[in-house]
């Protein structure tokens, strides 16, 4: 518990703020581009879904 503590305590590269930010920036990326991550992973999915059967038989 100390070692925590004391991490913590002398952490002073990464500020709230910033982690706020990326955070606030990653989302948005992510509202931009719903649609094509959407259909990226439909087909990343239905590759996987057909492989697997071929597998199974």
């Amino acid at each position: 518990m100390e070692i925590t503590k004391r991490f913590f305590k002398e952490e002073e590269g990464v500020a709230t703020i910033e982690i706020v930010l990326i955070l606030v920036i990653l989302i948005g990326l992510v509202l931009v581009f719903k649609q094509q991550i959407g259909a990226l992973l439909t087909k990343i999915f239905t590759k996987i879904n057909n492989s697997a059967n071929s597998v199974i038989g």
